[in-house]
């Protein structure tokens, strides 16, 4: 009778490369050929969404992994050197970084260690919730910020997610290794391994990482095993969550700031420029040699226009024109003045909360300064974000100022138009004070000056609109930077040479824009950041290497993304295991290995080579010589169990695949662990495998026989109990229920599938179409319904 109760089966349309099950739910994420990556629920492999590769992102995705909590999904993508993570409740990105070399596979691990600092820490992490103000979400409305911090429920702490440690950790084509802390902050760039990175494991206690890596040499790869010492991590575990936890904040507000300055940039409309334009076109094709301000200072003072001034006015600015132009003005600058003073006024203010706390723990060197942290480096943090909070403000003054001096000038303006035309002019329009015609005859004088070189820059000759000028990504320097003459605190600094240079007052940086000061300020921040990754990665060392084997032709043309080796770090008993497949004697066998966390440890590497008995079944084996089984796939269902696909080579097709999973303790016994294998380090592992311990293993009852199905590859979920075959053609997926409590209700579900199991890949192929028109799709899913 089978052991497991299937739940699901899909045929789908393109060809899977990945698939890897949600820790904490019934999710499952599969990557397809196309690029596209597609959220299934277990309950008949049900799409939830699917997230298509585009351009920003990219479409050769190289690997997945699920944050130890499950709400996010991490991919990277070759094409553009990217990982992404995007939220499990929506198809979207919600923070995504670069990489110097394309991501050949990756881990998501948590930290298990526990102690009195670490949960005195945890208790505390909520302190700058309570003593700063949330960060307002971001308007919805725009196209930038439509994914991501956009609701109240803030993106900042689905990103950050649990305060417990967790490493997103990547493996490179190259060879460099990258540890991310909660996915954000990178803490490690290692460079101790060589050739491209197959599996990764970086061990719950983080005192070692295992990693197995394919090396070509005389065109045939070259497969070896890496342990290394990341005992650094460990030892200042405490410390190294609080930096990294820091620094996490810290990079989620950049992104929060650069999100708000987009918003920014797009309230502002071109609309705005018209002013500028029509003056430029207006000096272009005048005859006369009065300059534009005399014109309108003509205007203001006698209520008299040259022909060609009246010309521009009515019929190409307007009367209609002009009432539009200035509830443009009004709106834009409104809409600016709000996120500047809710939006980059907060996210500044916590920036310079999170490195000041982060300064005062740099200046706590015996605990800090191994890890790389430098007060000195913070303070200059602290000294940028300080100068962009003074633009910002300066940015306000800017708009405050703009919008004043347009009403006032679009007043006159409006009512001088309506004169020219000979219409009504309202009465509570028509009278203007010494005082405003003042304010009017200021501004043009300041506004309507003809400026060539600005011509030979932009292409006009006036800058009415000073706004933009601070927002546009392509100036450094303001076109129009505010006068200085008559500040009087401007000149009291420049008349005092101990507080010009005084470290107490942050740089101003008056002809600078504010685009340009933001990212001077992030490239001083990332400087910051990068120390302690360099600092921790040179203190990473080799400990260990094995090599183990010449890949195989017909490993080489396998889904790399999918095929063994498989490394697995055991939480409870902290070891390494390693699975993986290697020919004795023109025969593939499954070879296992175990090695301690701790490198300190002595090492008793504990390999064995696993046999399948002649029957699965001890009780029926008659002849315990007669090998007949061979290891496809293995992955580790839990601590002491893994997860196999075998193919049972006297049986017909269709009938020879076979899931089961084996214990471990089958697997290792006392009789072993008396006769090590003593392994010959100048000697690749194939070549010395026919000295190492063999095991024969009966599955007893935990197996089924996959009916009409060519198994090749397995994904599993011990936390879930759940398990997913993959085809040999990458198309056909049956999924598992593993822990069946309920014989009765197994021998009904075994009914049903004894009809459906009727039904071949040849039929499921003519049905993929209709199947997958009538797929429920979702764009949205809650959190809730995700759980349910």
């Amino acid at each position: 009778m089978p052991s497991f109760r299937q739940v699901g089966e899909k045929q789908l349309p393109q060809e899977i490369i990945f698939m890897s099950w949600s820790p904490k739910r019934d999710l499952i994420a599969l990557v397809n050929k196309a690029g596209e990556v597609l959220l299934h629920r277990l309950a008949n492999i049900q799409r939830v969404w699917v997230l298509p590769p585009n351009e920003n992102t990219g479409k050769e995705v190289t690997c997945l992994a699920w944050r130890p909590d499950g709400k996010l999904l991490a991919f990277s993508l070759a094409d553009t050197k990217k990982v992404v993570l995007c939220d499990v409740e929506k198809p979207e990105s919600l923070h995504s970084f670069s990489v110097e070399t394309p991501v050949s596979c990756m881990q998501w691990m948590e930290v298990t260690e526990e102690n009195s600092v670490l949960k005195s820490f945890y208790n505390a992490e909520n302190e700058s919730s309570i003593l700063l103000p949330r960060l307002p979400a971001l308007p919805k409305n725009y196209n930038a910020t439509a994914k991501i911090f956009s609701e109240e429920k803030s993106d900042e702490i689905k990103l950050l997610g649990d305060v417990r440690l967790n490493a997103l950790v990547l493996g490179g084509v190259s060879g460099e290794i990258e540890i991310y802390a909660y996915g954000m902050y990178k803490i490690a760039t290692i460079t101790e391994v060589f050739g491209s990175c197959l599996g990764l494991c970086l061990s719950s206690d983080l005192k070692s990482l295992s990693v197995v890596t394919e090396l070509t040499t005389n065109t045939t790869p070259e497969i070896t095993y890496f342990q290394l010492d990341t005992s650094l991590l460990s030892e200042y575990l405490p410390e190294v969550t609080r930096m990294a936890r820091k620094f996490t904040h810290i990079s989620t507000l950049l992104q929060y700031i650069k999100l708000s300055l987009t918003c920014m940039c797009e309230a502002w409309e071109e609309i705005l420029m018209q002013m500028d334009f029509k003056l430029t076109k207006f000096v272009q094709e005048k005859n006369t040699t009065t300059s534009v301000e005399d014109e309108f200072m003509d205007l203001l003072l006698w209520g008299k226009s040259s022909p060609e001034l009246q010309e521009l006015l009515m019929n190409q600015l307007t009367v209609k024109g002009l009432k539009k132009l200035g509830q443009a003005v009004e709106s834009s600058y409104s809409t600016i003045q709000k996120l500047v003073i809710s939006h980059l006024q907060s996210g500044s203010e916590a920036l310079l909360y999170h490195l000041s706390e982060l300064k005062g723990m740099a200046l706590w060197k015996q605990k800090y300064e191994p890890l790389g942290l430098d007060a000195k480096a913070i303070e200059d943090a602290v000294t940028a974000v300080g100068s962009f909070t003074l633009k910002a403000n300066e940015l306000l003054q800017v708009i405050d100022s703009g919008m004043k001096n347009f009403k006032a000038f679009f007043r006159w303006l409006y009512v001088a138009m309506l004169r020219m035309s000979e219409d009504h002019v309202p009465p509570e329009l028509n009278k203007m004070t010494q005082n405003e015609i003042t304010f009017v005859a200021d501004f043009i004088t300041e506004n309507f000056n003809e400026a060539p070189e600005l011509y030979n820059q932009k292409g006009k000759y006036f800058n009415v609109e000073r706004v933009g000028q601070y927002l546009k990504d392509e100036d450094d320097n303001l076109m129009s930077p505010p006068r200085a003459v008559g500040n009087q605190w401007f000149n009291f600094l420049q008349s005092s040479a101990s507080l010009k240079e005084s470290p107490l007052l942050f740089p101003y940086y008056s002809e600078k824009s504010l685009h340009f000061v933001k990212q001077q300020m992030e490239a001083v921040i990332d400087q910051c950041l990068a120390k302690p990754a360099d600092i921790i990665g040179k203190s990473i060392q080799q400990k260990l290497c094995i090599p183990l084997y010449y890949a195989s032709k017909s490993e080489e043309s396998c889904p790399r993304l999918i095929s063994l080796p498989s490394l697995w770090n055991d939480k409870s008993q902290n070891l390494h295991y390693v699975l993986f497949r290697m020919m004795e004697n023109s025969d593939t066998k499954l070879f296992m290995f175990r090695l301690p966390t701790d490198v300190s440890r002595s090492v008793n590497e504990a390999f064995v080579a696993v046999e399948f008995g002649g029957s699965l079944s001890s009780s029926t084996c008659d002849n315990s010589e007669s090998i007949h089984y061979t290891c496809l796939d293995a992955r580790f269902y839990e601590d002491e169990v893994v997860t196999l696909v075998l193919r049972d080579n006297n049986e017909p097709e269709g009938k020879d695949r076979i899931l089961a999973l084996l214990p471990l303790s089958s697997i290792y016994s006392d009789e072993e662990a008396d006769h090590p294998f003593i392994r010959d380090p100048s000697k690749r592992l194939e070549e010395q495998c026919g000295n190492i311990p063999s095991t024969t293993v009966y599955l007893e009852s935990q197996w089924r026989v996959l009916e009409n199905i060519k198994a090749h590859y397995v994904s599993v979920n011990g936390v879930r109990k759940v398990a997913s075959v993959l085809s040999s053609n990458l198309r056909h997926v049956r999924v598992f229920e593993m822990d069946v409590e309920d014989d009765g209700e197994a021998d009904e579900e075994e009914e049903e599938e004894s009809h459906s199991q009727d039904v071949t890949e040849e039929d499921l192929d003519h049905s993929t179409d209709d199947a997958q028109a009538g797929g429920i799709e979702a764009a949205d899913v809650t959190e809730e319904s995700l759980e349910s």
